[in-house]
C-alpha cells in the first residue's frame, strides 16, 4: 500500500459525512470502476517513485500490460469482498482517486489510497481515508505500508498507526551463490489452512480469500515439516509474500524465491523491519544493496515475523 495524500488524516468519519469534498464526490467503488481506479494508483505510485527514488537507480517504469491486468483482476476481486472499504472519488473528468481496504478476520488493512496530483486540495484524500477507516471500524488491529513521502508519513501517524521503517535489498542476482535448498516444494490452493496457520501465527489474521488472488497471479512454494512450515509467492523480482514458523524456514523459502526470480532482472526483497534480520542476512550473503525505503504502519501489533508483507494484501 502507498499512502498518496496531501492533506491532514481526521479520525473516522460516517459514510455520510464523505458525500463530497475539494469539489469532487466521494461514493462507493462499483465494477466499472476498476480501469479507471488502476489507471488513478498506477500513475500516482509511478510518480511517487519517480520523485524518491535514489539518484544512482535505474528509472522505474508504469506497469507493464500484464501487471496492469494483474492489478485490475485484484481489484475486482477485492471489490467482490470487501465492497465496503472501497471507494472513489470523481470530478467533471472522471475518477480522481481512490481508497482499497480490507477485513481480514479482526485486523484491518488499507491496500491502496491515491490521489491525481491535480486534485489533492480541499482534503479529498483526507475523505477517502475517513470512508476506509470507517470499514475498519471493531477491527482489534491495522496494517498499512506507507511511503517515505514526509506527508503520507504524517498522515499515517494521525491515523493512529506506530510506523516502523523498513528496508529494501535489491541488486541484479549472482546465481552462482544460490545455495541447495532442501524441505522445499510447490504449493497449490490445497496448502490453504497452513498458509492461514502460518498467517495468524506471524501477523494475527490469515489472508484468507487473498490467497485465491495470489495463487491466481504467482507461483506458490511451501515448507511443511515437523521442525517448521511456512509459504511464499513468487514474482519476477523475487518474494511478494513470505511467511513462516521460524527464521529457518523462511531463509529456506526466500532463498528459493530468489532462485525462482526471472532471469536478467534485479531482485528485490521490501518491506523488512528491523525484525526481519534472517532476511537481512539473506540478502548479504547474495551480496544485494540494502536500502532504508517506506514504513510499515501497525495498530496494536508488533512487527509481524518472519514475515514479508504484499504491498497489495500485506
Amino acid at each position: 500500500m502507498r499512502v498518496i495524500l496531501a492533506h491532514e488524516v481526521r479520525q473516522p468519519a460516517s459514510v455520510e459525512s464523505v458525500a463530497f469534498a475539494g469539489g469532487a464526490a466521494i461514493r462507493p467503488m462499483r465494477a466499472d470502476d476498476v480501469a479507471a481506479v488502476e489507471r488513478v494508483t498506477g500513475e500516482a505510485y509511478h510518480q511517487l517513485d519517480v520523485r524518491t527514488r535514489p539518484r544512482d537507480w535505474p528509472a522505474p517504469s508504469p506497469r507493464t500490460d500484464v501487471e496492469v491486468v494483474r492489478r485490475r483482476n485484484q481489484l475486482v476481486r477485492t471489490l467482490e469482498r470487501d465492497p465496503g472499504g472501497c471507494w472513489v472519488a470523481e470530478d467533471a473528468s472522471g475518477a480522481v482517486g481512490a481508497v482499497v481496504s480490507t477485513r481480514r478476520e479482526l485486523m484491518w488493512l488499507l491496500a491502496d489510497l491515491a490521489v491525481a496530483p491535480a486534485a489533492q486540495a480541499g482534503g479529498l484524500g483526507a475523505r477517502l481515508l475517513d470512508a476506509a477507516l470507517s470499514y475498519g471500524a471493531g477491527c482489534l488491529r491495522g496494517m498499512v505500508w506507507c511511503s517515505n513521502d514526509p506527508r503520507a508519513v504524517r498522515r499515517g501517524r494521525l491515523a493512529g498507526f506506530t510506523l516502523h521503517p523498513t528496508m529494501l535489498a535489491r541488486g541484479p542476482l549472482d546465481r552462482s551463490l544460490l545455495p541447495v535448498v532442501d524441505q522445499v516444494r510447490d504449493g497449490s490452493l490445497a496448502d490453504r489452512d497452513l498458509a492461514d496457520s502460518v498467517d495468524r501465527l506471524t501477523r494475527g489474521a490469515a489472508h484468507g480469500p487473498d490467497h485465491d488472488a495470489l495463487a491466481a497471479a504467482y507461483p506458490m512454494v511451501v515448507v511443511d515439516r515437523p521442525n517448521g512450515q511456512g509459504y511464499a509467492y513468487v514474482g519476477p523480482q523475487g518474494p511478494t509474500l513470505l511467511a513462516a514458523s521460524n527464521a529457518r524456514t523462511a531463509q529456506r523459502l526466500l532463498w528459493e524465491s530468489l532462485a525462482r526470480s526471472e532471469p536478467g532482472r534485479p531482485v528485490e526483497v521490501g518491506h523488512l523491519t528491523t525484525a526481519q534480520e534472517w532476511a537481512i542476512d539473506v540478502a548479504i550473503a547474495a551480496r544485494l544493496q540494502v536500502h532504508q525505503r517506506h514504513y510499515l504502519g501497525l495498530r496494536h501489533l508488533k512487527p509481524p515475523a518472519p514475515y514479508l508483507p504484499s504491498a497489495t494484501y500485506l
